[in-house]
């Protein structure tokens, strides 16, 4: 068995990354294991290495691991290089932001144990497939964890400022973000086509379109989902919903308990569906600002497909037995 570790060497965590390091390589020698480490070189540099690597691999008999070094973004392009190879199998060691697709999973704190990570086993999960247009460009990939549209895809966005601050990280700088952005409190104009035929116009809060649960480093917002049963969830916080009613309700979504709160149920403020399939059609011609495991853009229309147990992902040994 072959095992590849993917890591961005100008990500900033210099010390942080030269421990792993040290670490893949004893445990690698130790156990007398083929590991090696991949540096890239820019962004997408990782994708393209590791869709080579499982082209190189493909039909030679021997299984390949690959893991990424990182967070969400981290997960999301080791998915997309390794989709569609049989014989490939993806993990990640969670050095990022807010590490949720792992969350599903159980703590990530296990997912940093290397000797763990090379004696575990995998599981099949899903992903989603988007195809997406703006000014007659496509954009098409997959996704592990989650879509955030509206007020999430802007709570990201300003994260990415509020991490920068001193003595800010992680989590709280999600939460600072949800109530800066919430001062603001932009809605998206927008056509939501469900695979049924149903279709709902106008302005919504937010929505997130989801594989996993978690977003912001433990966010339960989309507290139903499951890895690998065929459908994506789909969470839609309706226009109209005050600031205070939000603030009152955002402690329970935070914990994933909110679909049962009795203000949530009597506004009617969530639409929760699952799905096969989706589109949506911005409704603004400035377009749909999407989040995709925390790479955001902007598109004009967004379709949305569920990859049935797409990848085999990686779970340290141990780690069902401990949870």
């Amino acid at each position: 068995m072959k095992n590849i570790f993917i890591l961005n060497p100008h990500s900033g965590r210099k010390k942080a990354d030269n421990g792993i390091i040290r670490e893949i390589r004893d445990v690698s020698d130790e156990l007398g294991m083929d590991s090696e480490i991949y540096f890239t070189r820019s962004k997408g540099d990782g994708e393209r290495y590791i869709r080579e690597m499982c082209r190189k691999y493909e039909n030679t008999g021997e299984a390949l691991r690959i893991y990424g070094i990182g967070g969400d973004g981290t997960v999301n392009e080791v998915a997309n290089g390794a989709v569609g190879f049989d014989n490939v199998e993806i993990g990640v060691i969670p050095m990022g932001t807010g590490n949720d697709y792992i969350r599903n999973y159980g703590d990530p704190e296990k997912f940093m144990d290397v000797r763990n990570q090379l004696l575990g086993e995998s599981v099949r999960s899903d992903l989603i497939h988007y195809r997406a247009e703006y000014e007659g460009e496509i954009t098409e990939g997959y996704c592990a964890n989650m879509f955030n549209i509206g007020f999430d895809c802007n709570v990201v966005d300003m994260t990415d400022t509020v991490k920068e601050w001193p003595g800010v990280g992680g989590s709280l700088a999600y939460l600072i973000s949800v109530f800066i952005v919430l001062g603001k409190k932009r809605e998206t104009n927008m056509r939501i086509e469900f695979e049924d035929g149903s279709v709902r116009d106008g302005r919504v809060l937010l929505i997130s379109i989801a594989n996993g649960c978690y977003c912001g480093g433990g966010i339960k917002g989309v507290p139903k989902c499951i890895l690998d049963d065929g459908l994506m969830d789909v969470s839609i916080v309706r226009s109209g919903i005050t600031r205070s009613q939000f603030v009152r309700i955002f402690p329970k979504y935070q914990k994933g308990t909110h679909l049962e709160d009795k203000l949530v149920q009597k506004l009617r403020a969530i639409e929760y569906r699952k799905e096969k399939s989706m589109k949506l059609v911005a409704g603004d011609p400035e377009g749909i600002r999407l989040c995709v495991d925390g790479e955001i853009s902007s598109q004009q229309s967004v379709e949305f497909r569920v990859k049935e147990k797409a990848v085999r992902f990686i779970l340290p040994a141990g780690l069902r037995e401990s949870d």
